[in-house]
């Protein structure tokens, strides 16, 4: 049997090892994988809804994994500004500037 990718960090696998069990295999090995939703316009959904909310600690991860399953850049910031009329704009704000601080560390791209 093949070992799952481990999602939730190492200090909560550690700590908190149902919760990580459960990261791991229902929310990332059950939800995420659900056919309904490309893992695309799932990441979408999800930085958007993390975003509206302040859900800040997760949103890094989210917003990378958004850009590894082909949401671009310019699409992102099209997404955050347009929140800032619904969530407010805190929110937007600190969404942009947790998107801004992973593109640079990313380096220059061509995808957007």
């Amino acid at each position: 049997m093949t070992e799952r990718k481990k999602f939730a960090p190492p200090a909560i696998q550690e700590f908190a090892p149902k919760l990580a069990e459960v990261t791991d295999t229902v929310l990332f090995g059950d939800i995420w994988e659900r056919p309904g939703l490309s893992p695309r316009d799932r990441s979408l959904v999800t930085v958007t809804a993390l975003a509206a909310l302040y859900r800040t600690d997760q949103l890094g991860f989210h917003l990378g994994k958004a850009l590894e399953n082909g949401v671009t850049e310019d699409e992102l910031v099209e997404a955050i500004t347009h929140l800032a009329f619904y969530a407010g704009w805190p929110n937007a704000m600190s969404a942009m500037t947790q998107l801004k601080e992973i593109v640079d560390k990313a380096g220059p791209s061509d995808s957007g």
